[in-house]
């Protein structure tokens, strides 16, 4: 067995600084491994007592009869390390260590975490600040935490890895309540060395597992944690992530529209998707979604079933379903056939959906029927099942009739319990059948489930030949050069001319053709529109004194003369939109969205991350266009001309291509606007913003 293996599950734990006072935080671990039926050898070590709850103490880890598995340290943070030097010393596996005091307090803390990893040497550390972790397969509690106190828990097949100890004793009595069975619980918190990814992968290959679940603060090793949650995914086994600090500030680019619009937390959104984690929206979701998914069943297409006994409840959750995107179809002639057979008289709603079968509730064959009427139906790929204040007498009826329905479709069922009934609600847990208590649960499981199910691994482009753009300074570039390095990518751009007079300017207008744009050119000042250094739509007669007015004007606002001005040709018609890319820990995200000024008002945006070695695959691109909600607008929306959207895959893709190839040295870049014009004219980029690194 490797160390992980054995710190899940050993054979022999010692207790370091265990109490007498099994009322104590120091106490519980003792107290815990016995009452929850631990099996292995348990050997606590005090050099004050002689035995703890009826068990022999060690006054050191050196006199321990038997090197052991796991050492769980509960000294304070200044003499933790000397355990965890002890431990390492006498050979385990692996030590927790449950002390705070490190690096979350300063540097003072950041010393002894120094220490603590100095001590462990090879030996592999769970911790430190953190509460221990939970195997409920194989009753194994290596925790102080004081959820443990309750009696039992159910054991099912989803496994939790917190980066905080107080939410998995949050997420262990809440999941017990509702009847919904965890498999292990681990607290990773300061992650000196084990950490989330770590815990993904292992839980993977365990068999006990089948749908993992993350609370996550941060991800200090993306590179890691893509691998182990690709892992997952290959593997079907499903990793659903609450992510908390949505509302920290987005990351702030120093000149790029795009570095606002992108945004810490939106990386995590474009990291997420990249590697099919589901990510869950509220704390409440990581426990409704994971207990949709550890059904196994698959969801195949947004066609839902509600069967009710009660009206009103129905509607709530036809109502989220239809908000959501998914269709309640009124059953097709032959299900609606069926259905009648089973009830006759007045009562029943059978031809629409929500399909009210009123007396459900009491009759359990009715209900049995329905149900396999609606499950064998081709116009439905999903049934949930309202459970009303009817089956509150004899809930068991009610849930032994759903369970018997189960093995005769793999298509998803759920329930919605309408009144307060959480012991009824348990019950239903308890037999596989996932259930809810609010109709927007329902949706988000069902939602979970179809990305599950349609989830496929991102295609990559190779990269093209290299490009030598070794010519082009550091800094920050002015428009010009950052539209010859687009171009050296394959980038159509605007034609245009720089030049420094009045004169030049009118020639250049004359050359270009029509009514053209007129810009300073500056390295310094990127937002132009900003300070008056943009002229649209000018006459080459105007132009010299647009010129001359607009220096002024860029004089008054920010004290410098322009001495250089870009002339160039206006595109008329098209859609702007805005092509940037954003530098993050996480990985290098291609950013689509509205363009123009007002871009960062309507924030109309889309990620993808880059995969890595490679560009956006051709696919990628159309997918990250289609995420837009302006999309319609580029599809053809109400008679409007279709967009040349394979010039724009072609352009998003090359833009994908030079972030990949320059890597570290490309800091920012973007096109504001890149013109999107008619099927078959092309893309023409407007405007860019570079700064490159040495």
């Amino acid at each position: 067995m490797d160390a992980i293996s054995k710190l899940i599950k050993p054979r022999s734990v010692a207790v370091i600084g265990a109490s007498a006072d099994l009322n104590k935080t120091a106490g519980r671990p003792v107290s815990y491994l016995r009452k929850h039926g631990f099996d292995g050898d348990i050997y606590p070590v005090n050099p004050r007592a002689e035995t703890i709850d009826g068990l022999r103490c060690y006054p050191d880890v050196a006199s321990l009869p038997a090197v052991p598995d796991v050492g769980i340290v509960l000294l304070g943070a200044e003499r933790a390390h000397l355990a965890v030097r002890d431990l390492a010393a006498r050979g385990a596996a692996a030590a927790i260590v449950l002390a705070s005091g490190y690096t979350e307090t300063g540097a003072e803390g950041a010393r002894r975490q120094k220490e603590l990893i100095e001590a462990a040497g090879d030996m592999r550390l769970l911790g430190p600040n953190t509460i221990g972790l939970v195997n409920l397969t194989d009753n194994i509690p290596l925790s102080a935490s004081g959820a443990l106190e309750m009696e039992h828990f159910p054991v099912g097949s989803i496994g939790v890895v917190s980066q905080s100890g107080g939410i998995l004793g949050a997420f262990l009595s809440r999941a017990a309540a509702r009847g919904i069975g965890l498999s292990k619980l681990i607290s990773t918190s300061n992650e000196v060395d084990l950490e989330l990814a770590d815990f993904i992968d292992h839980l993977v290959d365990d068999e006990a597992t089948r749908v993992i679940a993350l609370y996550v603060e941060t991800i200090r090793n993306p590179e890691k944690f893509r691998a182990a949650a690709l892992k997952a995914a290959r593997a079907g086994k499903p990793v659903v992530a609450f992510k908390i600090g949505r509302s920290e500030a987005g990351a702030k680019a120093a000149v790029s529209h795009t570095g606002a619009l992108a945004g810490a937390d939106r990386m995590y959104d474009a990291l997420f998707r990249q590697v099919g984690v589901i990510r869950a929206q509220t704390f409440g979701d990581l426990l409704d979604i994971p207990a949709a998914l550890s059904t196994a069943r698959v969801l195949k297409g947004r066609r839902v079933a509600i069967l009710t006994s009660t009206g009103g409840a129905g509607t709530l959750v036809s109502d989220s379903l239809g908000v959501s995107g998914f269709d309640t179809p009124a059953p097709d002639e032959a299900t609606a056939e069926r259905l009648r057979a089973l009830q006759t008289g007045d009562h029943a709603a059978l031809d629409r959906n929500p399909i009210d079968v009123t007396l459900a509730g009491l009759q359990p064959d009715l209900l049995r029927g329905a149900i396999n009427t609606l499950l064998d139906s081709p116009s439905y790929d999903a049934l949930v099942i309202i459970v009303g204040s009817s089956s509150l007498a004899m809930p068991e009826l009610m849930v032994g009739a759903i369970k018997d329905c189960l093995p005769n479709s793999n298509k998803p069922v759920l329930a919605y319990v309408s009144p307060h009934a959480p012991d009824l609600a348990a019950l239903l847990n308890q037999q596989g059948v996932p259930a809810f208590t609010a109709p927007e649960s329902c949706t988000v499981a069902l939602e979970s489930m179809l990305q599950a199910s349609t989830w496929q691994v991102p295609g990559a482009e190779a990269l093209p030949a290299p490009v030598d753009v070794s010519d082009f300074p550091a800094g920050s570039l002015d428009e010009a050069q950052a539209k010859q390095l687009f171009s050296r990518f394959g980038l159509p751009c605007v034609r245009e001319r720089i030049v420094e007079s009045a004169q030049a300017a009118e020639q250049a207008a004359r050359e270009l053709g029509g009514r053209v744009v007129l810009k300073i050119l500056s390295g310094e000042i990127t937002h132009k529109s900003d300070v008056g250094g943009v002229a649209v739509n000018v006459a080459a007669e105007d132009i010299g004194a647009r010129l001359q007015r607009m220096a002024a004007e860029v004089e008054a606002a920010t004290g410098t003369v322009p001495t250089r001005f870009l002339v160039q040709e206006m595109v008329s018609g098209g859609t702007e939109l805005i092509l940037g890319m954003h530098r993050d820990p996480l990985g290098t995200a291609v950013l689509l969205g509205m363009g123009g000024v007002t871009a960062e008002l309507f924030k109309d945006t889309a990620m993808r991350l880059l995969p890595p070695g490679g560009a956006l695959s051709r696919a990628e691109a159309l997918a990250l266009a289609k995420d837009l909600k302006t999309w319609p607008l580029l599809d053809g929306f109400r008679g409007r001309p279709k967009a040349d959207v394979e010039a724009l895959v072609g352009a998003i893709v090359a833009f994908s291509a030079m972030a990949a190839q320059m890597g570290e040295r490309l800091i920012e870049a973007e096109i504001n606007p890149v013109f999107v014009l008619n099927e078959g004219q092309g893309v023409r980029a407007a405007d860019g913003v570079v700064v490159l690194g040495a």
